[in-house]
């Protein structure tokens, strides 16, 4: 029987087991692959602006000043990023998506 924490922890496994990509990302072709690794990309980055963007925030809002105000705040961040990037994003990913294309054509020669 696997428990709810093996559960968890399998798909992250799974990434790093694949070279940092999801399980999805490994069985798609190289075109899906280099547009996804593009859009993690570019949602990780969104996500370390957006941190940026509440660091000073204190006291007021939804989180107020409780100990758990890092934890959460980092989650809300982590999927503003994730629909910021499905809702086309800022264009970091279309270029990350170009470079990696290319890259894969001048090591192919």
């Amino acid at each position: 029987m696997t428990s709810p924490l093996t559960l968890a922890v399998d798909p992250a496994l799974q990434a790093i087991r694949n070279g940092g990509t999801s399980p999805a990302l490994a069985k798609g072709t190289r075109q899906a692959r280099a547009r996804a690794q593009g859009e993690e990309f570019e949602a990780a980055f969104l996500n370390s602006m957006f941190q940026h963007m509440y660091a000073g925030v204190h006291g007021e809002g939804p989180f107020g000043e409780s100990t758990g105000t890092g934890a959460w705040r980092s989650f809300l961040t982590e999927q503003y990023a994730k629909n910021f990037v499905k809702a086309g994003g800022i264009g970091i990913a279309n270029q990350v998506y170009q470079s990696l294309l290319a890259h894969q054509e001048t090591s192919a020669k």
